[in-house]
């Protein structure tokens, strides 16, 4: 088990499959501070290993993916640590996770609700239990939305579907949920995460360089970055070149290169 500073968030690396856990079912598994900042770590550490070439996220207890952001944790801040901190670092934990360089599948084994759906909607593909539900209500709070939730949530799933989850707080099945695109795959109650494991066991049964450009260069159609893959892809066609073997070996004789 991998270390991510909070026990709450576990990485698990089983050869070429990483697995994370969102590890509160007493608070299911809605996020604090130290976890968000965790989750972000984890995500790091799975993107950095060059073994790892598909991963998942799923919550522990069954009750709930994710309930989101804890309310205890946020519903006191002043609105400028509320904005500084708690939204900015929930962004940077969820767009690392989107911007994973292998493919990340979301095994809902409960609920995904307001920053829980979110946090699905940060994976490529999304296995639903069929008792799960899901859906933005934080509007009904008086709270938008802030963990991308009007913005790569409009990407992934469409505007209108959004307004009538964010705006109308409509809640939907897991096998609305199939039918509308908001999940994938379902699976019976209890079976998420061997169904999900079973979608990875697909991801990674191809090309893993290919899937990886190719994850990249969606993910830059749909906004979620441009630059990045761009210079990934670029930088990979010049490190095979013959005019980057001539560039080194000039400057380790210490000489002009003669391209």
């Amino acid at each position: 088990m991998a270390d991510t500073g909070d026990h709450r968030i576990r990485l698990a690396v089983e050869g070429p499959l990483a697995i994370i856990t969102i590890a509160r079912p007493e608070k299911f598994n809605a996020l604090d501070h130290a976890m968000v900042l965790a989750l972000e770590r984890a995500a790091h550490m799975v993107d950095a290993d060059g073994a790892v070439r598909a991963a998942i996220i799923t919550g522990e207890g069954g009750k709930s993916f994710c309930a989101g952001g804890d309310i205890e944790a946020w519903s006191a801040l002043a609105p400028a640590d509320f904005a500084l901190a708690w939204v900015r670092h929930g962004h940077r934990a969820f767009d690392a996770l989107a911007r994973l360089r292998q493919p990340l599948v979301a095994a809902l084994n409960g609920h995904a609700l307001g920053g829980g759906l979110e946090l699905a909607a940060t994976a490529d593909f999304r296995v639903a239990e069929d008792h799960v539900k899901l859906g933005s209500p934080e509007t009904g709070l008086g709270i938008i939305p802030g963990w991308s939730g009007t913005q790569r949530t409009v990407n992934r799933f469409g505007p209108q579907l959004v307004r009538r989850m964010a705006l109308l707080g409509e809640v939907f099945t897991a096998e609305e949920g199939l039918r509308l695109g908001l999940v994938d795959a379902l699976a019976p109650q209890g079976g998420g995460l061997a169904a999900a494991t079973a979608m990875a066991q697909r991801l990674m049964a191809r090309g893993p360089l290919a899937t990886q450009a190719t994850k990249m260069l969606i993910n830059a159609a749909e906004g979620e970055e441009l630059h990045r893959p761009l210079e990934a892809l670029a930088g990979g066609l010049a490190a095979g070149s013959e005019d980057l073997r001539k560039g080194v070996d000039a400057f380790r004789q210490k000489r002009t290169p003669e391209f």
